[in-house]
């Protein structure tokens, strides 16, 4: 059985203030589930998130992080702060990091290396464009991203790894993908994992993260290879949230 994990990726949203405010309102609401729950922050409010999260069940994440130790790359961070600040996953390859900022699928996988490597969990995030969506290339993206981010990742590390689908044409814009396709893309990637680590496909947990929403959550939910959600603006509202995370 494959534990439901449910993360919130604020994005550039919420001060430390704004972060404390959200969590306290957040912990007796997701207290007792069954789910493992995840908030990643801005790296700004990380520090105030750790010091909200203490004595709850609630897991910690970041939404990036570098691929170099240390050195002179201005505005990034390294896992070893991460690590100081009680960070457990982090969001690698997100779409609006590959569109804005020019991650490329040899960067995602050095940087789902170097967690591995420091011991942090990646979350790695792959999806499609409306374009190759409408070629119907779907399955033969996801594959080729999901193969391209665990290229020479150790059998041994497939467990510790979450995969996010996130349909980029569903990313805040309200659209979803039935849970029927999400599920049938999502046993693609399941499938690209297998080719490469045979059994070891079968721990491997896979987020859907296209707009999934407390209206939508517990049907996806119910889809036989959607493990949980990657999500975004419901996550933002304490009650929004918790209703995804106890679907």
């Amino acid at each position: 059985m494959r534990k439901p994990i449910i993360a919130g990726n604020w994005k550039m949203n919420m001060t430390p203030s704004e972060t404390v405010k959200l969590i306290r309102e957040l912990k007796p609401l997701v207290e007792g589930t069954n789910t493992e729950v995840v908030v990643c922050p801005m790296a700004v409010s990380l520090f105030a998130a750790k010091e909200a999260l203490a004595g709850s069940n609630i897991r910690l994440g970041a939404q990036n992080v570098y691929f170099e130790d240390a050195g002179a790359y201005t505005g990034e961070w390294n896992c070893d702060s991460l690590l100081e600040l009680g960070v457990e996953y982090v969001i690698i390859g997100h779409s609006e990091r590959r569109q804005y900022f020019n991650e490329s699928d040899e960067t995602v996988n050095k940087k789902v290396h170097k967690a591995l490597q420091k011991g942090l969990k990646p979350i790695v995030c792959v999806g499609e464009q409306l374009e190759q969506k409408q070629k119907g290339v779907t399955a033969e993206v996801v594959r080729m991203q999901t193969k391209l981010a665990l290229e020479g990742v150790r059998a041994s590390d497939i467990e510790s790894i979450v995969i996010a689908y996130e349909p980029v044409w569903a990313i805040g814009t309200g659209m979803t993908a039935t849970s029927a396709e999400a599920n049938m893309t999502i046993r693609e990637i399941r499938q690209a994992v297998r080719e490469r680590y045979a059994d070891a496909a079968d721990v491997v947990r896979i987020q859907y993260g296209g707009s999934m929403n407390a209206k939508n959550a517990a049907e996806l939910m119910a889809m036989s290879d959607i493990d949980g959600g990657l999500i975004g603006g419901a996550s933002l509202k304490a009650e929004d949230f918790s209703k995804v995370v106890n679907y």
